[in-house]
């Protein structure tokens, strides 16, 4: 008897996963043989790499190379993210979905928000106290989704902190810092707070609103199945 291919539910919803260069791509991987867990694991290196691309801006004495660090950190960031998107499609498209995917596709997740998240706490204008209480809340955030799931509440990826509003938050803070004039990149305090720390301020209290929104459903969907 044939088994049936299993089929991932509760998706994380992607508008990109729509457009057709991606789909094409992810075709193209699927029909080449390319494993989807290798994706996943390529996309966690894309995140670590851009954690240590942010921390060596505070390092970088020369302008023109940490502008270049910023940049290419947020070029990581968003091939992080494309990794991310990447490996679910091809592990549909080449019918190689399976619960060890997923496994795959949540870990390297955790690894990467923590290694980018604390890299901006050691960034230029950031506060390494700031980055690691934003990873923190990050992965609480994905760990009350991944609780309310396992309870049987359908997975919850509603922000207004979500992996990819985070992401889209310290990509914008790079290209600012990438882009800006030194004298209009603000420099508060003595531990010379700047867009990196209102980065992370903006991933911590969202982040909290995040876990409160999801945890209220997660309570109203268990009280109305029982």
């Amino acid at each position: 008897m044939a088994t049936e291919a299993y089929e991932p539910k509760d998706r994380r919803p992607i508008a990109s996963r729509e457009r057709r260069v991606w789909q094409k791509l992810s075709t193209f991987l699927a029909n080449r043989h390319v494993s989807p867990n290798s994706i996943s694991v390529a996309g966690m290196i894309a995140g670590v790499l851009a954690g240590i691309l942010f921390a060596a801006t505070g390092f970088a004495k020369n302008d023109w190379i940490q502008r270049a660090l910023w940049f290419t950190a947020a070029a990581c960031i968003q091939l992080r993210l494309i990794g991310n998107m990447l490996d679910g499609m091809v592990a549909i498209a080449s019918e190689r979905a399976s619960p060890l995917g997923e496994l795959y596709n949540e870990l390297p997740d955790r690894v990467s928000d923590a290694a980018i998240i604390i890299g901006a706490g050691y960034a230029v204008g950031g506060l390494p106290t700031l980055g690691y209480i934003a990873a923190g809340i990050a992965i609480l955030t994905a760990y009350v989704r991944a609780v309310g799931k396992a309870a049987g509440v359908s997975n919850l990826f509603l922000g207004p902190m979500a992996k990819q509003h985070r992401m889209f938050v310290l990509t914008i803070v790079a290209l600012l810092m990438g882009v800006l004039p030194q004298q209009w990149q603000p420099s508060w305090g003595d531990l010379h707070a700047g867009f990196a720390s209102v980065g992370l301020g903006f991933i911590i209290i969202g982040g909290l609103i995040t876990i409160q929104r999801r945890l209220t459903l997660i309570v109203r969907q268990l009280q109305t199945s029982v």
